[in-house]
């Protein structure tokens, strides 16, 4: 099981926006607040301030998702920033799942989780015996060494 990703986003709860944004930034890779406003525009149905996706990006610079760069555009001969995720799509999904159990075993009564493991179909049955396997795994090699 590959370990969680380090430094971690500090703040992991994502609003509509600031997801379309990240999964943009993860889509184009490095890229400048106004490529990102002119991808989302190209739906015709859309409309959203410049402003508005500079805020947005802040603020995942601030929750620890997004990092910057100034770099010269020799097009413009100015500097921009370029917008860079901190973690790979498949890091933040593996942080989220991570962040839910945790919330979910929180609970800390185990009537509570038998009642939910009860109730799960058989497909998700099967991906508990995976993950239990698994679990199995991990305490075995941890007890050895």
């Amino acid at each position: 099981m590959a370990a969680l990703p380090f430094p971690q986003p500090r703040q992991l709860s994502l609003g509509p926006l600031e997801r379309e944004i990240l999964s943009i930034i993860w889509q184009q890779g490095p890229t400048t607040a106004r490529a990102i406003h002119e991808q989302i525009l190209e739906d015709p149905d859309r409309e959203l301030a410049y402003g508005s996706v500079m805020t947005v990006l802040q603020r995942l610079r601030q929750k620890g998702w997004v990092g910057r760069d100034r770099h010269r555009s020799s097009e413009h001969n100015s500097k921009a920033y370029y917008w860079s995720a901190t973690v790979t799509r498949d890091q933040a999904t593996q942080l989220q799942a991570h962040e839910r159990l945790r919330s979910f075993l929180s609970v800390s009564n185990p009537d509570v989780v038998a009642a939910f493991a009860d109730s799960l179909d058989t497909a998700s049955l099967d991906q508990l015996d995976a993950i239990a396997q698994r679990l199995r795994q991990i305490r075995e090699q941890r007890e050895r060494g």
